[in-house]
Formats: structure tokens, C-alpha cells, sequence
């Protein structure tokens, strides 16, 4: 078992072996989530905006009125 301590400020250290394992290096952003009594913390995966918007581009495809229609009770 790996442990760490809470600073006064409530900062903790995530030690190497975790970091390595998730991959997580200086900078990067954490996600923390609660499962039952249980924190499961991963890497959050950097925000490409250029694939983000080169994706959006192609989504008006699908904004006709039969796609509202086909897709309005999903």
C-alpha cells in the first residue's frame, strides 16, 4: 500500500509508482471520483481543440428536419 500525507493547505503528493502508472507527469490534470467509499483518481486526456473542430464541421450532416425526427425520442 502506497500512502501519502495532506498538507495544511489539504495539497497531497501522488507518489511516483501512481504517477507512472497512470501516466500523469507535472502539469497535467487529475480526476478524482467517488465510488462507494472509494477515490479513483486518472489522468484527464489534454483537449485537442483542433480534432474538436475539425469534428464539428461535420456534424450539420445530421441537423435536418427528418434527423430531428428519426432521433427525437432517443
Amino acid at each position: 500500500m502506497l500512502t501519502s500525507k495532506i498538507s495544511q493547505k489539504g495539497q497531497v503528493t501522488i507518489p511516483k509508482e501512481i504517477r507512472k502508472t497512470i501516466g500523469a507527469n507535472a502539469g497535467d490534470l487529475i480526476a478524482y471520483e467517488i465510488q462507494d467509499n472509494l477515490v479513483v483518481i486518472r489522468r484527464v486526456e489534454p483537449f485537442d481543440r483542433s480534432y474538436h473542430a475539425a469534428l464539428q464541421s461535420t456534424l450539420s450532416e445530421w441537423t435536418s428536419e427528418e434527423d430531428e425526427k428519426a432521433f427525437r425520442d432517443l
